[in-house]
């Protein structure tokens, strides 16, 4: 199980998580759905009715952008987004432009490239590398997208490895967090590992992304984590799921995560980065998800 990959963690929860959904009735007042949420007036293009501007994860193009990253970019800013997260996809985290021409093309367009995930983020000689190419152009977090391991005691590795590569990133100027899937949610051993790792991590050197579509999966409620772990949670996915009993992501604002309540105590509790994901797109495609995404943001305070 610890060479497993995104994709593979993505086939094999599916049965789990729709029990655990079910079992948990989707956690509390905080994930039931008020649904129907449509965009209104629309204001400042990338700015919610509160006036925070929202990003999106490039993996959510994963499918098209490659054919042509320019183009594809320049659509994304015309919906309104402000903020760039990419990934390690088949032309590096900055699409064959380098970290410089990267900068230069995001200034272009008006954005900005907040953060990045990376792979073998404890190669630290490597991840040396890299975090000295995303200091250079002004990036503020590098960011672990997968962990999964076996057991408590792995965990408690991992959570070294955490400040280790958080002690690396803080030296060059950046911040290091991990992005969870729905793993660390789920019992091992009498314990979340995502408990484990926040409290076994230096607060100084590790920050976390709550991808909040996953907590949701397997039953949890992201409201109970903000609250309890103020201030640790720097940034987030946003990203809806369904209400089929089968867990997938879906539009914003049309799954059963209720973003008018929840977005607004994610930023009470420390969340600066709002970063728009989805991963499947049943009736519809990527690009019209990403507008979506935007246009829905939009029609919320938070």
């Amino acid at each position: 199980m610890s060479t497993i990959n995104r994709r593979s963690f993505l086939r094999l929860s599916g049965g789990l998580a729709a029990g655990s959904m079910v079992a948990a009735g989707l956690g509390s007042a905080a994930l039931l759905s008020a649904c129907g949420h449509t965009a209104s007036s629309a204001p400042q293009a990338g700015r919610g009715n509160g006036g925070n501007t929202f990003g999106l994860q490039l993996y959510t193009l994963r499918d098209v952008i490659q054919h042509d990253p320019r183009a594809v970019l320049a659509e994304v800013a015309s919906y309104g987004y402000r903020q760039i997260e990419s990934y390690e996809g088949p032309m590096g985290i900055y699409w064959g432009m380098g970290n410089t021409g990267f900068k230069q093309y995001m200034d272009e367009l008006g954005m900005t490239m907040t953060s990045s995930h990376v792979n073998e983020f404890n190669n630290f000689d490597s991840f040396s590398r890299k975090v000295d190419e995303a200091a250079e152009v002004g990036v503020k977090y590098l960011i672990c997208p997968f962990a999964m391991r076996n057991n408590l005691d792995e965990y408690r590795v991992l959570a070294e490895e955490f400040n280790r590569a958080g002690e690396i990133a803080k030296n060059a100027g950046l911040r290091f967090a991990y992005h969870n899937h729905g793993y660390t949610f789920m019992d091992v051993e009498g314990q979340y590992p995502q408990d484990l790792l926040m409290q076994n991590t230096d607060p100084d050197l590790v920050d976390y992304q709550l991808d909040i579509y996953w907590v949701a999966a397997v039953g949890g409620d992201p409201a109970e984590w903000f609250r309890r772990y103020p201030g640790r949670f720097k940034l987030g996915h946003v990203k809806d799921i369904s209400q089929n009993g089968q867990p997938q992501s879906v539009a914003l604002g049309q799954g059963g995560i209720d973003w008018p309540t929840l977005l607004p105590l994610a930023r009470a509790q420390g969340m600066e980065y709002f970063i728009v994901e989805q991963e499947d797109y049943k009736d519809t495609t990527p690009m019209q998800a990403v507008a979506d995404g935007a246009k829905y943001l939009n029609s919320i305070a938070y």
